[in-house]
């Protein structure tokens, strides 16, 4: 056992670097097919420039957040409240976040005039160029976060010497790194496509009547600019965060558990072998010319079902390997894996426009947009429920097939090992997400260099589904953002001592933490909403003074001024994304320092459980809209240019910051509320309770 000890964390370093040349392979694949027109090539080369001009702004504001954090962690180090490697990892954690989303950026960018351009061939071409281009970002999530996680690992292990509980405490931590990247990246990138969007829809489509993505808009291109940098580079960042989060905080339940060495491998060994069978599954998709929606959500099932259930025989074998005595925690896994699976359908039953829902909810739009809103946000209401089930039910099978009857501890490694099995094919469940802006993009290039209708209706097909699949992704970041902040709050606990808990309900510090914790999401929501709202009210009225000054724009003889849009939103959202960030790491300083330990711990219960539930509905509420305006604007109840659909955009609107800005950075704020909270445990176990509590 020892040999194999030594030799996994290589083995796992083999499998992150198998994946990174995977994507590099997939990405100068992608970057060999024809760009098609020369009107593409140039709509396409503005659109790069003002997704890289915006991500080069973001990482110069973002980098003096990481220098200041990295000086206040350095002297806590220093002063011993924290090891010397704290300072070092966060950074590194925050680096290969930023650095997945801003690959994952560089390679839409390129794809998306290749996909459109492949849609001209037929549907199949389309996404196959899109899916290989969601690959590259799902391979290069996947393969960074894992060599983070082994380079670090063979650092402390071989290098500095250290226990496996000192190894997984230093590493526990550079996840807040990864964390406050995310939070960044996706708050920021949110607010600027949701407020490009926004204000596009309003005025191009609710008052001037013309189509989506028509080049008279002037706020077009920041709208597909903001594709990029909001559903790609930040879902990057937000999907590496959950990833790596997961995978060493179930380390740090079984080094909690006393299960050595081999239980601290086993999340890394099964995240590897994630990575090979996603690879393999992406030979699965492809698809057929004319292809209705289930077709086209049945070719990428094949590949994430595919990748699932060889993820599924390889962790057998590896478990009964590493863990003969608890090789029971192979079920936990697969609770996982299936937890996972099960949620997607269901977000994808509810939010996509083959199921009934949301054809329902396009039906009531016949009775203007205050119906289509209230119908909207009770489906995304209803939507809570089935998700909170199969999660509670995953604990309990994980906590008890592990072991957790005899052995807490055990237990809990088995919630955590659920949330690696659910995240385990992200490889290829994080592609069939990326590929969405990709299509999305592709069919505003389409829309503004005059590609026949048939192109159009190819890049709207595969755009509908990407919704559905990004409404999938989020869902599992959702589900396993909730595995791993309990196994990151178990964590937290870990590091106080016995004496300082009381975590009895009618404690006054708990009590009053429950409910700061529950509040927390909500308030951050409201943050980032109006973040969106103030950003696109400044577009609204930039693109209304263009239609009014610009002479010859609506008669199609004069361009719009888009640089000042993309400008617009940039500044924006660099300015708003600031508050809602601080707000995820000052909070659990601020209910440390006055309630003290056991507050934290309640604030991160309330946070978690309102968290979860906030996210789902309104992720799934966002999706719906969306598709149920394509739904329409495909030719029922109406079409386009409708009364129906112009009460479907509205809520479209209104969907937009739910699902692409407030909902997906819910989940990131839930875990950054635990991992700031372990990295100044020691600070609130000295200082914290003011001497009340």
């Amino acid at each position: 056992m020892n040999n194999l000890e030594n030799i996994a964390p290589f083995a796992v370093l083999a499998c992150a670097v198998i994946a990174l040349v995977f994507s590099c392979y997939q990405f100068y694949s992608v970057k060999s097919k024809p760009e098609g027109t020369d009107a593409m090539k140039a709509i396409g080369v503005k659109i790069r420039k003002g997704a890289m001009a915006y991500l080069k702004r973001q990482y110069k504001t973002v980098g003096i957040f990481f220098a200041v954090m990295f000086v206040i962690l350095l002297v806590l180090a220093l002063t011993g409240f924290l090891t010397p490697f704290v300072p070092f990892a966060f950074l590194t954690g925050g680096f290969f976040s930023g650095l997945s989303g801003f690959i994952g950026m560089k390679i839409a960018t390129y794809a998306n005039t290749r996909t459109a351009e492949g849609a001209r061939q037929g549907l199949n071409r389309g996404l196959k160029i899109a899916f290989a281009s969601g690959s590259v970002m799902g391979l290069t999530v996947v393969g960074l976060g894992l060599l983070d996680i082994s380079i670090w690992f063979i650092l402390l292990k071989f290098v500095f010497k250290l226990g496996v509980e000192d190894i997984m405490a230093a590493m526990l931590t550079f996840g807040m790194g990864a964390s406050s990247m995310a939070l960044f990246a996706r708050v920021g990138g949110g607010i600027f496509t949701k407020a490009a969007d926004v204000g596009a829809d309003l005025v191009g489509k609710v008052e001037a009547g013309i189509p989506e993505d028509d080049p008279r808009n002037p706020a077009c291109i920041a709208d597909n600019v903001g594709d990029n940098v909001g559903d790609v580079a930040g879902m990057g960042a937000d999907l590496y965060e959950s990833y790596v989060g997961s995978i060493i905080s179930c380390g740090a339940l079984a080094a909690a558990a006393g299960l050595g060495f081999n239980g601290v491998l086993v999340p890394m060994l099964i995240a590897a072998i994630g990575i090979l069978a996603s690879i393999i599954g992406t030979f699965f998709v492809s698809t057929k010319e004319g292809a209705n929606q289930k077709a086209l959500l049945g070719s990428l099932r094949r590949g994430t079902y595919a990748a699932a259930i060889l993820s599924a025989i390889g962790s057998a074998v590896l478990i009964f390997t590493l863990l003969p005595d608890n090789s029971n925690v192979f079920w936990a896994v697969i609770s996982g894996l299936v937890a996972g699976v099960l949620i997607g359908f269901f977000t994808e039953y509810y939010t996509s426009d083959s199921y009934s829902p949301t054809k329902k909810l396009s039906a009531s739009s016949q009775t203007g947009s205050a119906t289509i809103i209230i119908d909207g946000i009770a489906l995304g209401m209803l939507s809570t429920a089935i998700p909170v089930i199969i999660i509670g039910i995953s604990i309990i099978i994980s906590f008890f097939t592990a072991g957790g009857a005899a052995s807490f501890e055990s237990g809990l490694y088995g919630v955590g090992l659920s949330a690696v099995g659910m995240l385990s094919t992200l490889g290829i469940t994080l592609a069939t997400d990326a590929y969405g802006p990709v299509a999305d993009n592709a069919g505003g290039i389409a829309e503004m260099s005059g590609l026949p209708g048939e192109v159009r209706n190819r890049t709207d097909a595969l755009d509908s589904l990407g919704n559905t699949t990004a409404a999938t992704g989020k869902g599992f970041a959702i589900g396993s953002a909730a595995l791993t902040a309990l196994a990151l709050i178990v964590s937290y606990t870990d590091k106080i001592p016995a004496e300082k808990l009381n975590l009895v309900i009618t404690n006054p510090a708990v009590l009053i933490g429950l409910f700061i914790g529950a509040m927390l999401p909500f308030l951050f929501s409201a943050l980032t909403m109006q973040a969106v709202g103030r950003a696109a009210q400044q577009i609204v009225v930039e693109v209304r003074r263009q239609f009014r000054e610009i002479k010859g724009l609506m008669q199609g003889q004069a361009d719009a001024d888009y640089e000042t849009c993309v400008d617009i939103c940039t500044r924006s959202s660099l300015k708003e994304m600031i508050l809602p960030a601080a707000l995820g790491i000052l909070a659990p300083i601020a209910v440390g320092i006055i309630l003290g330990v056991n507050g934290v711990v309640g604030m991160l219960a309330g946070a978690l459980v309102s968290g979860f539930v906030l996210a789902i509905m309104m992720a799934n509420s966002g999706g719906s809209w969306d598709n149920a305006k394509k739904y329409i604007e495909a030719g029922n109840y109406g079409g386009k240019g409708s009364e129906n659909h112009k009460a479907a955009v509205v809520g479209d609107t209104v969907g937009d910051p739910f699902k692409d800005t407030s909902g997906p950075s819910v989940n990131i704020l839930i875990k950054l509320l635990s991992m700031v909270s372990i990295v100044f445990a020691a600070l609130v176990v000295k200082f914290g309770g003011l001497g009340l509590f």
